[in-house]
């Protein structure tokens, strides 16, 4: 005969301050640990977001990032000769050869120096990147030391605004616009004129080629002539992957942190939840008793006192999780492992978050009360009633 749900309900209804006190330690863990994986999923979200499927990164052999790169101008002519890049509505083709460098800002909110990506960019960049959209102010003119900035950079940063200036590379570089590319790495970043940006930063190469396929299945060819070119040393990679190997380390580095942490902390809420169990079995000694002179097997018993733990950590979960929730409305900026930049993202709730959230908070919950229930369902009918 089995005990019905409805009394582990009352009896955590009965006890409420415990009930109360050792749920909410569990939602400080689940808490934390919701907290960390989101902003592990926000940083991945924001930099596989920044590419397009059919668009194509080429750089150097053995270069992680466009920071490292370095392509020649005749290596780079000779990447523009592939027959699989599209062709746009001017008849051009869709490439853009690049070049991307390091700056120093200060910040807005405590003046203190962090690196930027400043990207230079060709007449069809734009066009490779649909989701940048000019926001304020205008383009900058190709041949100037006109620049735009992302919209992150502008809130993050000093000197960024519309007709400010920002000095580097022996030139001063005029802000004439404000571009929003959504959550993507992109509205980090800084544009202006690639061959400006090569002058004044005496880099005579270009950091990588981009271009866009005319046909998605074509990559595997396109890999092939190009990585197998003896005269390049290039490698070619599909966008969406190469911004997604950029987040690989700091993500792994922050499930890691999170992961670690929430295993120390949970240790506490364990014990908690394990006191208020001993708790509940000592002063209802009489009531099992009882239960067992009714008929109620060993097992009811455990399953009763194993349930009323298991609904601890379920309530604590939904709580930690509501809470967690709520950190969607912040953005954060942080340095990316792989280029050394300065990088806005926001954190992301995914619903494999709140699975494994919930699942941690359960076992929890499982944990810190299996021994107790185990101590409630071995009471002899004999002993338990001594105490009635």
């Amino acid at each position: 005969m089995a005990i019905p749900f409805s009394y582990s309900l009352r009896n955590l209804w009965t006890r409420r301050l415990t009930t109360f006190l050792t749920a909410g330690g569990m939602a400080l863990v689940v808490f934390v640990f919701a907290a960390i994986l989101m902003l592990a999923e926000g940083l991945e979200k924001t930099l596989v977001e920044t590419g397009f499927h059919d668009n194509i990164v080429i750089i150097r052999k053995g270069s992680s990032t466009e920071v490292q790169s370095g392509i020649e101008r005749g290596k780079a002519s000779v990447v523009e000769t592939e027959p699989e890049i599209a062709i746009g509505a001017d008849g051009q083709k869709l490439l853009a050869k690049e070049i991307v460098v390091l700056i120093s800002l200060n910040k807005r909110e405590n003046g203190k120096p962090s690196n930027v990506v400043m990207r230079g960019i060709g007449p069809n960049s734009l066009a490779l990147r649909p989701q940048v959209k000019l926001i304020e102010g205008r383009l900058p003119r190709f041949g100037s030391s006109e620049i735009i900035v992302g919209k992150s950079i502008y809130k993050g940063f000093k000197e960024t605004g519309i007709n400010e200036a920002i000095s580097c590379g022996l030139r001063n570089w005029r802000v004439v616009g404000i571009f929003d590319a959504g959550a993507t790495g992109f509205s980090s970043e800084i544009w202006g004129d690639a061959d400006q940006l090569m002058q004044a930063f005496r880099r005579p190469v270009y950091s990588s080629v981009i271009f866009k396929l005319r046909n998605s299945q074509e990559f595997d060819k396109v890999k092939s002539h190009i990585e197998n070119d003896p005269r390049l040393s290039l490698e070619a990679r599909r966008e969406t992957k190469y911004y997604a190997d950029q987040s690989e380390m700091m993500a792994k580095f922050l499930r890691i942190f999170g992961w670690s942490l929430t295993i120390i902390f949970s240790l506490g809420a364990i014990i908690g939840a394990m006191i208020t169990m001993y708790a509940a079995v000592s002063t209802r000694t009489g009531e099992i008793g009882t239960l067992r002179a009714l008929g109620f097997r060993r097992t009811s018993i455990l399953m009763a006192f194993l349930m009323e733990s298991l609904i601890l950590g379920f309530i604590g979960g939904c709580v930690g999780l509501f809470l967690a929730s709520f950190m969607q409305l912040i953005s954060i900026s942080t340095m990316n492992f792989q280029t050394f930049s300065e990088l806005a993202f926001s954190f992301t709730l995914t619903f494999d978050i709140i699975y494994k959230a919930i699942l941690f908070s359960l076992i929890m919950g499982f944990i810190g009360g299996f021994l107790p229930a185990i101590r409630a369902s071995r009471m002899y009918i004999v002993d338990a009633l001594r105490t009635v």
